[in-house]
């Protein structure tokens, strides 16, 4: 796979691709990279699709964005621009894995096809965030609002015993030396965390994007390991009730957050026969 550069909403992106057709971009979450998609990828482009996996804002080789927004709006603004400068057309696909679904939520209305994994469909989080159990889970975001966020996750083990919490019994021994290669830096890893300020408030929303409102006017499948420890699978259960008509859930078994992962070949099955055959 290639890394490439493009210019989107004010951010220089750089991108992982492979294949040529129809677009099918790969959204990636925390702490992760665009690596993340290295066993989907190329199953896309066997389909026929340019599979095209960028490293979110903040996330190097991605600079860090000038603005410092990290709001969901700037976010779906990415990905609206992202879909455009790689001249995706209405025969162009999304997958969003974790922080990647959030803007997924709010623009698959311009996508033939959508799916997210491991993060539920606006209005599922309400009630079950407020868990006494999903609220242990949900340390880190708290953490994270702090002055004390930067200092905690950069120090030797953090983001491991987050692999390993939210993944058990998976390896992340090198997906780990790529997440190092983004959020290593300072000002990366204050990106990144940057993502979670914003979610909770504690840095106000910029401005400098057009609000947002959810745009999922199509089915989309949802994904959702059974063994997740960061977002507990019951949190998956009432996410029907919040996707249209015709979508579909689906718990994967024996997998944790990191679903794409861990059980590739299933994963990929479930993901490449939603979208089909490029058009």
């Amino acid at each position: 796979m290639e890394i490439r550069t493009v210019h989107a909403n004010g951010v220089e992106f750089a991108y992982l691709a492979v294949g040529e057709g129809p677009l099918a971009l790969c959204l990636h979450g925390f702490p992760d990279s665009a690596h993340t998609w290295r066993y989907l990828m190329p199953e896309l482009a066997e389909r026929g699709y340019r599979a095209v996996a960028p490293f979110m804002r903040g996330y190097a080789p991605t600079e860090v964005p000038a603005d410092g927004a990290y709001e969901e709006a700037a976010l779906a603004a990415d990905l609206r621009a992202l879909h455009e400068e790689l001249g995706g057309g209405d025969d162009a696909v999304v997958v969003g894995h974790d922080w990647g679904a959030v803007p997924v939520y709010v623009t698959a209305g311009r996508f033939r096809a959508a799916v997210t994994l491991a993060v539920p469909p606006p209005g599922v989080l309400g009630s079950g965030f407020l868990d006494y159990d999903q609220l242990k889970r949900s340390f880190y975001i708290f953490l994270f609002q702090t002055a004390m966020a930067e200092a905690a996750a950069s120090r030797p083990g953090f983001l491991e015993r987050l692999w390993q919490d939210w993944s058990p019994g998976y390896d992340a021994a090198e997906d780990l030396a790529f997440v190092r290669r983004s959020i290593g830096e300072p000002a990366n890893l204050r990106a990144a965390i940057g993502y979670y300020r914003a979610m909770l408030g504690t840095t106000p929303p910029s401005g400098r994007h057009p609000e947002v409102r959810p745009d999922v006017t199509g089915p989309v499948l949802y994904l959702h390991g059974a063994q997740d420890g960061c977002l507990g699978a019951g949190l998956a259960e009432n996410a029907p009730e919040h996707l249209p008509e015709g979508s579909r859930v689906e718990l994967v078994p024996g997998a944790g957050h990191f679903l794409h992962l861990e059980r590739p070949a299933e994963v990929n099955r479930l993901i490449l026969d939603w979208l089909g055959p490029a058009s």
